[in-house]
Parts: structure tokens; C-alpha cells; sequence
């Protein structure tokens, strides 16, 4: 299993082993034990999954706050999206930037998200199918979100931002300086 710092404090690529042979492969996606040998100790609590029927749809940016911060692990199951986790640790250095990260079925690669990270992803294929573990369980009382457009954040998405399939809740969503981030 391969670990990748993507350059903010936590967020990591990880790449599985993958076993081939002319049937195909087997991979174990998760291990506690190896991922916790690599420092990220985590006990994940909750399996969701998505599927995104067009090109272009984004779902974002997500996180939930203290006592019921969420640490995620995501990985596209088929498909393609571009992946993103900006901080909103408001006393880190770091606070209000992000990353980005391609993630596919193809290249069979995840992302860890830390708590203290919105996140949220766009949909490069169609029938794009996301799955991701979480270390703690959905609560609509801790849930937020903030702008997947917000300008002071700047995310650089790889499709034209007015070409975006967008719930309303995502649409209707503070930018990050009027967010509840407590």
C-alpha cells in the first residue's frame, strides 16, 4: 500500500496492492493494520456510496463539526472524479486552502480526508460510482457545508463552474468566512 502526503497537513493518496493474473485482480481496499502502520490510525464506523448519473455533477463541499467530525476515506469504485479537501481549521496556516486529486476505478487510487477538511467531488464520466468511509456517524445536527465556488478558497475545477449539476442545499451554501465551522 502506498502512502502520498498531497501537501496539506493529513490528506493523504493512498494506492493499494493490486494481485492480477489473467482472471483480473484481487486488492484489499482497506486494512486497519497497515493503514494504522503508516500513522493513520483510524477507526472508520460508516460506508457510504454514491452514484452520479452525468458528467459534470458535484457534490460539495461537505463536512460535519466537532463532536461529530468525520475523517474519510473515498475511492471510485467506477468512473472518474476530481476530488478536493479544503482546510477549515480556522487556526491552522493552512486554513482555506485545498487540494485536488484525480481519483478513478482505472487507476484504483483513494483519498484520506482528515476532520478539519470540508470535501467534495465532480464527476468526470457518467455512472460515476463513489464509496467512502467515515469515522464517525452521519448526524444532521453537525452537518454543513461551504461554497464549492467560493472565490476565496479559488478551487480550480476541472469543469466550467456554470456547466455544474449542483443540489440546492450546495448552491445555497455560505462561503467559507460566514460558515459555521464550530
Amino acid at each position: 500500500m502506498l502512502v502520498n502526503p498531497l501537501g496539506l497537513e493529513g490528506v493523504f493518496e493512498i494506492v493499494p496492492q493490486r494481485l492480477e493474473d489473467e482472471r483480473g485482480f484481487f486488492c484489499e481496499t482497506y486494512n486497519r493494520k497497515s493503514l494504522r502502520n503508516t500513522g493513520i490510525d483510524i477507526e472508520f464506523v460508516q460506508d457510504n456510496q454514491s452514484i452520479s448519473l452525468e458528467i459534470g455533477t458535484l457534490r460539495g463541499l461537505h463536512f460535519q463539526v466537532s463532536p461529530k467530525a468525520q475523517d474519510k476515506l473515498i475511492r471510485v469504485l467506477q468512473g472518474r472524479i476530481y476530488d478536493v479537501a479544503v482546510d477549515i481549521r480556522r487556526a491552522s496556516p493552512t486554513c482555506g486552502r485545498w487540494i485536488g486529486l484525480e481519483i478513478s476505478a482505472e487507476k484504483w487510487n483513494q483519498m484520506f480526508v482528515p476532520k478539519g477538511f470540508a470535501h467534495g467531488f465532480v464527476t468526470l464520466e457518467p455512472n460515476t460510482s463513489v464509496s467512502y468511509k467515515v469515522s464517525e456517524y452521519y448526524s444532521q445536527e453537525h452537518d454543513r457545508s461551504i461554497r464549492f465556488d467560493d472565490p476565496h478558497i479559488g478551487v480550480n475545477w476541472p469543469i466550467d463552474v456554470s456547466a455544474l449539476t449542483v443540489s440546492e442545499k450546495d448552491a445555497a451554501a455560505p462561503m467559507l468566512v460566514d460558515a459555521d465551522l464550530a
